[in-house]
């Protein structure tokens, strides 16, 4: 643990701030992600520029990091010839670093309480064709259980001080990831990626936020990578649906283009927005796509200033 606070405790006292984008801070830094394991390549080839990239948003004023496992999978690295046990070891190695990130905050004065969040995200970001936007992958809840509970153990077995069920499209693979936590000894919580009043798959949120209601392991239920102007109602019913305290992270309101692999349109992300959001209920609060450290600065002033 990097916290003798647990987040949970945190959550409920007030409300902590999330970092931001982990692929534009790493681009901002001069690295080339245009690779199917995304970040998660970084792992393997450059792990201190995570340390850094996870510190940055340290500095600017996050208390939890994400870490940099979102679309690092057993399958994903099996399709660069990575072996299963080093595939487990960079796992592994993700909740290090930014532990280690955690460590070097500390060595530049930071001393309020850090957490690190271990980033699982959807059956879609392994297949890198922007399917993680759309869900329905044809795939059973059993099938979507079975292919995240491992990598679950494994970022389990690390010890972070949560696991981040991100960025989840479809109902269904929520059923699946909340099957899949069952038993770890880590909470977590469920965010999903949503379009106005729906899941990027079609469901209502009502219905989609419910399914964690009554699920122990979760400590919160929110949305992230989607429009920051869809983040104010969902805040209100992921609050009325769960009773739970709510997370949110949109993207800075660009749009991706899978087939290009690049960002389009203008950032609409304001941080004097989550002032509303708290107001709603929203206790973990950040960036996702395309918000940097800058904006996240933005973002705890703002909360540090509201009360």
């Amino acid at each position: 643990m990097t916290s003798t606070l647990t987040l949970a405790e945190a959550l409920t006292a007030g409300t902590v701030v999330l970092d931001g984008g982990m692929s534009n801070q790493l681009e901002s830094a001069g690295h080339d992600l245009s690779d199917e394991l995304w970040s998660a390549r970084l792992l393997a080839e450059r792990p201190e520029a995570i340390t850094e990239a996870h510190l940055a948003y340290f500095e600017a004023g996050a208390d939890v990091a994400i870490t940099s496992s979102y679309q690092a999978t057993f399958e994903g690295f099996a399709g660069r010839g990575i072996g299963r046990e080093r595939a487990a070891e960079l796992l592994a190695l993700s909740v290090e670093l930014a532990r280690d990130a955690v460590a070097r905050a500390r060595g530049k004065g930071v001393t309020r309480p850090l957490w690190v969040a271990a980033s699982v995200g959807p059956y879609g970001a392994m297949l890198a064709d922007g399917s993680e936007y759309r869900g329905r992958y044809g795939l059973s809840v059993d099938e979507l259980e079975r292919f995240h509970r491992p990598r679950l153990e494994v970022l389990a077995g690390a010890r972070p001080d949560v696991l981040a069920l991100e960025t989840v499209p479809d109902a269904d693979e929520a059923k699946a990831l909340l099957r899949a936590v069952r038993g770890l000894g880590v909470p977590a919580w469920l965010s999903y990626s949503v379009a106005g009043d729906r899941t990027r798959a079609g469901q209502p949120l009502e219905e989609a936020f419910a399914l964690a209601a009554d699920a122990d392991e979760v400590i919160a239920v929110g949305v992230n990578c989607c429009a920051p102007q869809d983040v104010d109602a969902a805040v209100e019913t992921a609050a009325r649906a769960t009773g739970k305290p709510v997370v949110v992270y949109p993207n800075s309101g660009e749009a991706w283009d899978a087939e290009a692999r690049a960002w389009d349109g203008r950032s609409t992300f304001a941080a004097e927005q989550v002032r509303g959001w708290r107001a709603s209920g929203a206790r973990l609060i950040g960036g996702c796509c395309r918000v940097g450290p800058e904006a996240i600065g933005s973002i705890a002033r703002t909360l540090a200033g509201a009360g």
